[in-house]
């Protein structure tokens, strides 16, 4: 194991903090896609910082949103106190994305004037920030294609914002994970690599799930076929897959029953894992991480029936998310500790770092 670093610690809570920020990031950008917001703002000027300021830059603003699709076909009823009420969200959202890209730049760059990364890490970090930035740059992507023709962004784009934004967090949470290792000095091979690729497996499973989500959403599947546990009144609803595989990704029908079966299987997947946590040889934390996400999974599914049966109440939709990421935060806790920090007796855990 690369000797632990003074500022190990310091390192793996901001990385935390981090991760914190693309966390709210995440929600922010559901809430923006359930409140149809995320069009209001039709120019892309990623070095702005501040609102409008005046009662003529929001006019301005508003005439440049009047050229939209979305003005045409929906909100040609708005006036400028309307459009406000939509433009606030969009550009928060934004301005928080450009204060996550501040928070990493400005730490990463005084630690490397401290020499605190070695070249792996500084590697690591430097690949993350890039990350950040093609997230930014793929949020724009997708919020361009809802401003030609059709105020409706791609479902393709939407899912590839997402899951980049899935993995810049995942990466994120597990880069710190490793910095609290190292500062604690601990370097012990797995004793059940059965259970650890299993744990490793659920981490994976979700960030599909949470990816299938992103096309119900893209398609506003969710506002159709509002029953639980039947579908159109079937088990199996007829007519899956009328265009074949690209019916996973543009048929509303064949989308919601994707991610049904896709979250059903998660949650049993999840109850086989704690049910192995229990015999495998593992830490008593590790066994508490499995109660957890056996807990915060059932709960999971619960939201997104309850999301369903209310045709998508913005509330419980975006509870739905912020709960989707901590299961996948609580699964990556898991893969980390069972996969890289493993698992011997009490009596042979090497003790803290000073």
């Amino acid at each position: 194991m690369t000797p632990a670093s003074p500022f190990s610690r310091q390192i793996g809570w901001w990385l935390v903090l981090c991760a914190a920020m693309v966390f709210v990031m995440v929600v922010l950008g559901g809430a923006t896609r359930l409140t149809e917001s995320g069009l209001s703002m039709v120019e892309w000027k990623p070095l702005t910082i501040l609102p409008p300021m005046s009662d003529e830059a929001w006019a301005r603003e508003f005439e440049t949103y009047q050229t939209s699709p979305q003005f045409h076909t929906q909100n040609t009823w708005m006036k400028v106190e309307d459009f406000k009420g939509i433009y606030w969200l969009e550009f928060i959202h934004r301005l928080w994305g450009r204060m996550i890209g501040l928070v990493f730049l400005l730490p990463f760059l005084w630690f490397l004037s401290k020499r605190a990364v070695d070249r792996p890490l500084a590697w690591k970090l430097g690949g993350l920030f890039v990350l950040g930035g093609l997230q930014g740059v793929l949020g724009w992507f997708m919020v361009a294609s809802g401003l030609v023709d059709h105020p409706e962004v791609s479902q393709y784009r939407l899912a590839a914002h997402l899951f980049t934004a899935l993995i810049l967090y995942a990466a994120l949470i597990w880069c710190a994970l490793d910095q609290f290792r190292r500062a604690r000095g601990d370097d012990l091979p797995p004793t059940d690599r059965g259970f650890a690729s299993l744990a490793t497996a659920v981490a994976v499973f979700v960030l599909v799930v949470m990816t299938s989500g992103a096309f119900v959403a893209g398609l506003d599947a969710g506002m159709i076929y509002n029953t639980f546990p039947l579908m159109d009144g079937a088990v199996i609803p007829a007519d899956l897959y009328p265009v074949g595989v690209t019916s996973a990704f543009e048929d509303v029908k064949t989308v919601q029953f994707n991610h049904r079966m896709l979250a059903i299987t998660l949650v049993a997947l999840v109850t086989v894992t704690w049910i192995r946590a229990r015999r495998a040889d593992v830490s008593e934390s590790a066994r508490k991480l499995a109660h957890v996400m056996l807990a915060v999974a059932y709960a999971q599914a619960s939201l997104g029936i309850a999301t369903l049966l209310t045709v998508v109440n913005i509330q419980l939709a975006l509870t739905h998310q912020a709960v989707a990421l901590t299961l996948l935060t609580v699964a990556l806790c898991l893969a980390h500790q069972v996969r890289v920090a493993g698992t011997v007796p009490a009596s042979l855990q090497l003790k803290p770092a000073e």
